[in-house]
């Protein structure tokens, strides 16, 4: 069984790869992006050295590698799960001797491997060639990144499943999922770090699981988090992941009972 679930991650990426081009015009748009943001906070920066901790050469940083690794984990889970619920399609999955969010998250996840492979890697060697931006020299930086790298992916795309999952709710969670959208690039930290924030707001985050997808992360892979408190961002991010499956759980539940199917 678990060979059958590495083939769907195996699947996803050649689907994936069939259509390579269109990622490359994602790693144009991707670096423009980047470029923007970090002349605007140039401008913002202006004669200040550090605004909220970070110092110019780690938010130019901050800025390539918060984006490039939107680039991995983002996903439209949320999208395939409402469609086949509402085309129906999701009866044939439920039936097929396979746990339907489990095969979810090994198409995520192959999607993700081949935009850390043709998008990520080569995007950010594009950035780097653009923009004055400081990677970190410390091997077990690189290392520990790639692990919380993982559980980004993880948190966004049990996020991205569960309102999914809501269309069994409801007639169209169209609106749901662009909020959604809008709520991850927010308050991950891609828009704007958390740090600047406002005290209250900042607040909250700590509360939600936005923080611990892009910024607690990269506030390591940049050195503003110092290493030696990985442990803690690491711990944070294995308490979401573990808490998101409760409600996906409820959810899915919930939502199977509900599901009825007409035709023969």
């Amino acid at each position: 069984m678990t060979s059958a679930y590495l083939d769907f991650i195996r699947i996803r990426f050649l689907m994936m790869l069939a259509y390579r081009v269109n990622y490359y015009s994602g790693i144009v748009i991707y670096a423009i992006n980047i470029g923007a943001y970090y002349f605007l906070w140039l401008a913002i920066y202006g004669s200040q050295e550090s605004l909220a901790g970070f110092t110019v050469p780690q938010m130019t940083t901050y800025i390539a590698v918060s984006w490039m690794a939107r680039a991995f984990y983002f996903n439209n889970l949320d999208r395939e799960i409402a469609n086949e619920i509402r085309d129906g399609s999701v009866s044939v999955q439920l039936i097929r001797p396979y746990s339907y969010l489990l095969v979810k998250m090994m198409q995520g996840f192959g999607e993700g491997l081949f935009r850390f492979m043709l998008f990520m890697i080569p995007g950010l060697a594009i950035v780097c060639l653009l923009f004055p931006v400081k990677l970190p020299t410390d091997p077990v930086v690189w290392l520990v990144y790639l692990v919380m790298l993982f559980f980004s992916f993880l948190i966004n795309s049990q996020i991205n499943i569960l309102t999914g999952l809501f269309a069994f709710f409801v007639e169209n969670n169209e609106g749901m999922m662009r909020m959604k959208r809008v709520m991850v690039d927010l308050f991950s930290g891609v828009v704007v770090p958390i740090a600047f924030f406002p005290g209250w707001l900042s607040g909250i985050m700590q509360w939600l699981p936005f923080q611990a997808i892009t910024y607690l992360p990269s506030s390591v892979f940049t050195g503003r988090t110092p290493i030696g408190e990985a442990a803690g961002v690491f711990g944070l991010q294995t308490f979401w992941f573990l808490l998101l499956l409760v409600p996906i759980g409820l959810t899915w539940r919930a939502a199977r009972k509900r599901l009825f199917v007409q035709g023969g």
